[in-house]
């Protein structure tokens, strides 16, 4: 069995009698509105089926965004990334597509609610600072907000159960550290900030942490737990009991107490002196129980995120090694869409491809479902492929394929747009800028204490030039056999964290023409040590992506000599670590894929 499934999610008409049983639920409680967030209680970007609250009442199925539902309408709130998946996901008779954050929660509450009213909320799904942001925003309006029961869970009669996928050590050889060096670690920052206690929700914070992987959620090998570590590193887990076989529990030792996860709210009640939070991720209702036992609730950045986001010497190690593996499963697919006949093959053959070259290349998964969309479906930022929307890749077209895979040594996500017969020139001039911008970000060196915003302009100077842009962040970081999404640092405006070496973010500049094609470029790259000619102390990106960029799309001349030397040394590399590794009869592929550019014929 495959691991991607084509099936559609929800289907558009299911949303109205839906939303109907929720506003019969909301009438009799004087609940003028409902929050629905895309996020569970672990606040992690994807959720397990019986956490898919979004998308069983909306029928939207995005990574990102959430609904609000009053007694005469009901919106749905999305960035760029969705606002063309959105409309064919979503029931128009019922749901109001709106742009956020251009529209927040509070002005459309303001415009939904103009008497005022009560507006309501699940305290285990929205985070502290999101609800305070939001309570600030709503002063005056004469709209509140309070806490209820999870009303969608009240008329999701067959709501899936939770999962208990089984628990794994994950080897101290690709951590790079003990889960007891790790534990010592965070436990030594608590004690010098005099904090008795954090309490971890982040589901891969505490799966890095003990050096823990699992089986909970797809595509992310996480195990779904809550935490609370003290300053002697002692450790709380909540979680099924049942995921831990004895040879893990007694890897963990005695220091790590496992609990289900029902104990949570008691043992947070138990707490006292100062407890550290993240206000970010903790969910409201951790920070009530909190303050109701009378804990000193201490407001910090989860303790585990920084040390995570810095991966060690053998966790670089073995997302080099991931990606040299995953390289050779890119050629493979790439050699194979070439040799298909255009109009003979479909979004959903590419997908099937490529996942049989990833598992004989040794993933143990994808690490999120494939985007291979062809001509028009490859401007859906975040399409998925499914048996209804299918189409068949068509001579002169784009196919977009954005797709990455899990590894026992780490984690990979690489996008490739591959032209289909004769391109449009429009597309080559798109394409050569969004070039353009991958190539600025991977050469660029920069002073530290720089944070994501600071460096995000190089990548979309060469579209801005062309009154070009795209509607997503330019790198999101990417975890070490853990989420292929790694907060909190992004290349992006809103990122103020400065960045270090060991980071690994996505470089990934598109620019995408609604009912035409859509065009991404996308490696990896790791923060590392950048010296000046003066010697100045400098940051720069090492590219772990070893994938040949496709030269058919490039217009040579609006290069500089900087761009092709780079490209030149890039499919170099590519042609001298991956192609030993290739069978004999794929090696004169990847060696006129991966010729100088001045090899170019157009």
């Amino acid at each position: 069995m495959g691991w991607q499934s084509f099936e559609s999610g929800g289907a558009p008409a299911d949303a109205a009698p839906r939303i109907a049983a929720l506003r019969a639920w909301m009438a009799p409680r004087g609940i003028d509105a409902v929050l629905v967030p895309r996020a569970d209680a672990h606040q992690g970007e994807y959720v397990a089926d019986c956490d898919a609250r979004l998308r069983w009442l909306t029928g939207f199925s995005g990574s990102a965004g959430f609904a609000i539902v009053t007694a005469d309408r009901a919106g749905v709130f999305i960035d760029g990334r969705y606002r063309v998946q959105v409309r064919a996901e979503t029931d128009p008779a019922v749901l109001t597509p709106v742009n956020w954050p251009e529209t927040g929660a509070a002005e459309w509450l303001r415009a939904a609610l103009p008497q005022g009213g009560v507006a309501g909320f699940d305290p285990w799904l929205h985070g502290v600072t999101e609800i305070e942001a939001l309570t600030a925003k709503l002063e005056g309006s004469g709209v509140t907000l309070t806490r209820i029961e999870n009303p969608v869970d009240a008329i999701w009669t067959d709501r899936p159960a939770p999962p208990v996928g089984a628990a794994r050590l994950h080897p101290e050889a690709l951590a790079g550290a003990s889960a007891e060096a790790r534990r010592a670690q965070v436990a030594a920052d608590l004690k010098a900030a005099g904090q008795g206690a954090a309490v971890l929700t982040l589901p891969d914070s505490i799966s890095w942490l003990l050096n823990l992987r699992g089986a909970d959620i797809p595509r992310n090998p996480v195990v779904q737990s809550f935490a609370i570590i003290d300053d002697t590193g002692a450790v709380q887990l909540f979680a099924a009991p049942e995921k831990f076989t004895p040879e893990v529990r007694a890897a963990l030792g005695n220091a790590v107490a496992i609990a289900p996860p029902e104990d949570f709210a008691a043992a947070l009640s138990a707490l006292k002196g100062a407890v550290r939070i993240d206000p970010e991720s903790a969910p409201v209702a951790v920070a009530a129980a909190l303050t109701a036992a009378g804990a000193t609730v201490v407001r910090d950045r989860d303790p585990v995120a920084l040390p995570k986001a810095r991966k060690t010497a053998a966790e670089l190690q073995g997302m080099r090694d991931a990606h040299l593996a995953d390289a050779v499963a890119m050629v493979r697919v790439l050699a194979w869409i070439d040799a298909q006949t255009p109009g003979r093959f479909s979004e959903i053959d590419v997908v099937r491809a490529l996942e049989g070259f990833r598992r004989e290349a040794g993933a143990t998964d994808i690490s999120f479902d494939t985007i291979s969309g062809a001509g028009p479906n490859g401007a859906i930022v975040h399409y998925r492929v499914t048996e209804a929307s299918n189409r068949t890749v068509a001579s002169g077209e784009l196919l977009l394929l954005d797709s990455g895979g899990q590894y026992p040594m780490g984690t990979t996500d690489v996008t490739r747009t591959i032209a289909v017969g004769p391109a449009p020139e429009a597309a080559r001039d798109a394409y050569t800028r969004v070039l353009q911008g991958l190539i600025g970000l991977s050469r660029l060196r920069f002073p530290r204490g720089l944070a994501g915003r600071d460096i995000e302009a190089v990548a979309r100077a060469p579209l801005w030039q062309a009154g070009m842009d795209f509607d997503h962040g330019t790198g999101h970081g990417v975890g070490a056999a853990l989420c292929v999404h790694e907060g909190p640092l992004r290349i992006s405006r809103r990122s103020e964290l400065p960045l270090e070496p060991g980071m690994i973010f996505s470089n990934e500049p598109g620019y995408y023409r609604e009912g035409e094609w859509g065009i991404r470029l996308e490696n990896l790259i790791a923060v590392e040590p950048a010296t000046g000619p003066d010697g100045r102390d400098l940051l720069g990106f090492e590219t772990l992506t070893l994938v040949p960029i496709d030269r058919r799309l490039i217009e040579p001349g609006m290069l500089s000599r900087a761009e092709i030397a780079w490209l030149d040394a890039y499919h170099a590399r590519v042609a001298a670590e991956v192609g030993p590794r290739l069978p004999p009869d794929l090696r004169g592929w990847l060696a006129a894929a991966t010729a100088p550019l001045g090899d170019l014929t157009v």
